[in-house]
């Protein structure tokens, strides 16, 4: 468009280029705005004013004070997690539609925030809070809380992992048979209804007979309603034994499954110490429990916890396959400490990064334990916050390509490196302005249906960055959204519908 003024020559503006937050007013370029607030672009040169917003929930009495929502996709529909907040506790619903509400599913006091991973259909959930550090406010596990998995169904959330059985068992020879004579220790495996493995209980030694199998009476069950398997386990003959049960290697025998946890009993189980090649030792040194962290994550087929109460600088790492089988020892990843905690993770092109607020690593799987795994420091100036890893369309997962990262300087594409200039450049002043200890109320979300970004900013308002023109820091443009009500999170449903999640009255 293009008007003459005054005798000036027109200048012609072909597009809207959104808000401008850098440096004087009067330098605003002309396709640009100075102040802007609740309006946003449709195609170049057409303004509008942003949608409005409606109750999401068609029941009688809608969930309230809603502090945070993820997308979860139960493998038959995508869903959300919903965290309500009221007079200091927290509580998690399964929201399937808008009529249809589960929970609360997990209450716990003091609970301010959630980390979420799905995994196989199920829901794993961290809770934690916000702590004073100092000068500083940091997020972290809340202590004497655990990791849990919800099953998707509507049942209650339940603590990840599981304790070994406990207990006393008679242990005989059987019928005629095979086994290599000589000491063997034998104890029982459990496995939970979401496939988690135990560590090895009712150890016990018993010395075996070339001709006989071995059986096994008066077996106890678990106690744990969501034990569904017993699994024997052996070691080998030991030559010269030292008293220590727990010292010497054990192995699933092979046809040694109890399927239910209510038999008792294992019969005429015939093996040769050769047959025993699937090793259980590691079983023993896993967490029971699986102390909370502020950050869940997953990088091949492994889930990752950070930020624990007690250590804000571990990452703890699950066997690949078995997300709740994190081993004490050598399934933790080891930050340098700084005073600031593990923020977030993410994997990208077979890479897992790990972010503290002003630092990025990377880690590599290479096969072997956690442990051994060697960081690598990408960034020693910019990282993250617990919620500043952009999640992509309704699947809670980036894009495959790049990852969207708000950083305390900006907002950036990162494609194993942070792109310069940022795709904040236009808004700078004013992205400097939020305080970097609210930052923990910031989150990110990516529609790329619609082409936006979606930011709950730390001050409750909301940022929108339209890329129609390209995801770069020239073509994108940013248009500040505000509401009646202070909000805190943000969610897509049903591909590309924006969900937003407030508190009640403010």
């Amino acid at each position: 468009m293009a008007k003459q003024l005054r005798g000036h020559p027109p200048a012609e503006i072909s597009k809207f280029g959104g808000l401008w937050r850098r440096g004087d007013a009067e330098t605003t370029p002309l396709d640009h705005f100075a102040e802007s607030d609740n309006i946003i672009s449709i195609g170049d040169q057409t303004v509008v004013t942003r949608p409005g917003i409606g109750i999401s929930q068609d029941v009688a009495v809608p969930l309230e004070n809603v502090r945070r929502i993820y997308n979860y996709n139960t493998g038959e529909a995508n869903t959300q997690l919903v965290l309500t907040v009221d007079a200091g506790t927290g509580r998690i619903y399964h929201v399937i539609d808008a009529t249809t509400v589960f929970g609360p599913l997990l209450t716990i006091s003091g609970m301010e925030d959630f980390a979420f991973a799905p995994y196989g259909g199920r829901a794993y959930i961290s809770p934690f809070a916000s702590f004073p550090q100092g000068d500083l406010t940091i997020e972290k596990g809340l202590e004497d809380e655990f990791v849990y998995v919800y099953a998707g169904d509507g049942t209650a959330a339940r603590k990840a992992a599981g304790a070994p059985l406990t207990g006393n068992m008679t242990i005989a020879n059987g019928a005629a048979g095979n086994t290599d004579p000589g000491l063997h220790i034998f104890g029982f495996v459990a496995e939970t209804i979401s496939g988690y493995l135990t560590a090895p209980g009712l150890l016990e030694t018993f010395t075996t007979a070339a001709a006989f199998s071995v059986s096994f009476t008066v077996i106890p069950t678990s106690g744990d309603p969501n034990v569904v398997a017993r699994h024997l386990v052996a070691s080998k003959v030991i030559p010269s034994y030292n008293g220590n049960l727990e010292g010497y290697d054990l192995f699933f025998v092979p046809g040694g499954t109890i399927p239910n946890n209510t038999d008792t009993f294992l019969s005429n189980i015939s093996f040769f110490d050769q047959d025993l090649l699937d090793d259980a030792s590691h079983l023993l040194d896993n967490f029971e429990e699986i102390p909370a962290g502020a950050h869940l994550s997953l990088y091949n087929e492994r889930l990752v916890v950070g930020a624990t109460f007690d250590d804000i600088n571990l990452a703890l790492v699950s066997a690949r396959g078995e997300p709740e089988a994190i081993n004490q020892i050598s399934g933790i990843l080891s930050v340098q400490p700084d005073g600031n905690p593990i923020t977030n993770g993410q994997e990208l092109r077979d890479v897992f990064y790990l972010f503290k607020r002003t630092r990025t690593i990377a880690y590599v799987d290479n096969g072997d334990e956690p442990s051994s795994w060697e960081p690598t420091i990408v960034d020693n100036a910019v990282g993250t916050c617990v919620h500043g890893v952009a999640t992509v369309l309704d699947s809670g997962s980036s894009s495959a390509d790049f990852l969207i990262i708000c950083a305390f300087s900006g907002v950036y594409l990162f494609n194993g490196k942070f792109i310069t200039p940022e795709l904040s450049f236009k808004i700078n002043d004013l992205w400097l302005l939020f305080d970097r200890n609210e930052f923990g109320k910031l989150q990110v979300i990516q529609s790329p249906i619609r082409k936006n970004i979606y930011i709950v900013l730390p001050d409750r308002t909301m940022l929108v960055g339209s890329y129609d023109g390209g995801l770069d820091s020239k073509n994108l443009s940013w248009w500040p959204w505000s509401f009646r009500m202070g909000v805190n999170t943000v969610a897509i449903v049903n591909i590309d519908e924006i969900v937003i999640g407030a508190d009640l009255g403010t």
